[in-house]
């Protein structure tokens, strides 16, 4: 004859084990994703100087290309790093701008889009024009962080 009567459980949740365990794979889980973001914000960073060098070495060569005849004064565009002041170049010009106002102006959106150890190299030869920016892009490496980072664009005009 079958007893009515049936075993006592013995345990009917989590062990404390458990849940200890659950909470560091979640503790690891989630500090794994912190530096995921902490990378991401990293990299969008670097890809908007970037992204902002283009537009910079793009807006000379059309300045140059819109004003052919007197391209090669574009050449003195180009400055070393850290060496231009953006109190000294962003003074807006009134009237009529010539060649060497529109340089200063685009030196001073360099300076102040790239930041104050930017630099840029403008060469004009036979019609190939060579513009490279440079400025410091690896504040995150600790073994070379005065480290630069180049975009060059080379174009017909």
């Amino acid at each position: 004859m079958k007893s009515s009567y049936a075993f006592p459980r013995r345990q009917a949740g989590f062990s404390l084990l458990e849940v200890l365990i659950a909470v560091i794979v979640l503790a690891f889980g989630l500090l794994g994703f912190a530096l995921l973001q902490t990378m991401n914000v990293r990299f969008v960073q670097s890809a908007n100087y970037r992204t902002q060098a283009t537009t910079l070495a793009y807006d000379l060569t059309e300045q140059m290309r819109s004003n052919r005849f007197q391209a090669s004064w574009y050449a003195n565009a180009s400055f070393e790093r850290g060496s231009l002041d953006v109190e000294d170049i962003c003074t807006p010009a009134t009237g009529t701008l010539s060649v060497q106002d529109k340089i200063d102006n685009w030196q001073c959106q360099v300076v102040k889009t790239m930041g104050e150890d930017a630099g840029a190299q403008v060469d004009f030869n036979g019609g190939v024009v060579n513009v490279a920016i440079t400025w410091g892009d690896q504040r995150w490496d600790p073994d070379n962080p005065d480290a630069a980072t180049t975009f060059a664009l080379a174009t017909e005009l």
